[in-house]
């Protein structure tokens, strides 16, 4: 039996405004060596160095990614968000529903959500027939999800992945 116990948050790393300004900088172009980062910072590249490993290890720079153009390289050119509301809504429902939803390699974001559905989801799918594949993988086949409500992007005014970065500490 699981527990609905939920983990409190992991503790805020202290940041200052050198970690900031490596931060800004590498949220708006994660391909900088480091040499270029230093500089652009303001500080030696051994320093540089060091706290961008630091802030690795602390889980502050959670990965580094390049953003793809989908419509360029063909990949998919429909965006689906989805609430997907659950019959049932124990927490090892909740647990399942969510591990075959962030297993799904169409699935770009699954968030649990409340209140309202169980989840949101956004989707990124090739076309209506790559669609309906998804439904059928991961909606139709589970007895559990009771409904959905899928809304289709017809256009991409903005898409910033950026966060807003607090005040030095």
């Amino acid at each position: 039996m699981q527990s609905d116990f939920v983990a409190p948050p992991p503790a805020q790393v202290p940041l200052d405004a050198t970690d900031l300004r490596l931060l800004d900088l590498l949220q708006r172009d994660a391909s900088l060596s480091n040499q270029e980062l230093a500089a652009a910072a303001h500080t030696s590249p051994a320093t540089c160095l060091r706290r961008v490993k630091r802030l690795v290890d602390a889980g502050v720079i959670e990965r580094r990614v390049a953003l793809l153009s989908a419509e360029r390289i063909g990949a998919g050119h429909l965006t689906a968000f989805v609430e997907v509301t659950l019959d049932r809504q124990g927490a090892e429902h909740l647990a399942a529903f969510e591990q075959r939803a962030v297993a799904d390699d169409a699935v770009q974001q699954c968030h649990r959500v409340a209140p309202g559905p169980d989840f949101m989801l956004v989707l990124q799918v090739a076309d209506m027939a790559a669609w309906n594949a998804v439904v059928e993988r991961l909606f139709t086949q589970d007895a559990n999800v009771r409904n959905l409500k899928t809304f289709f992007s017809v256009r991409r005014a903005k898409f910033e992945p950026r966060l807003t970065l607090p005040a030095a500490s």
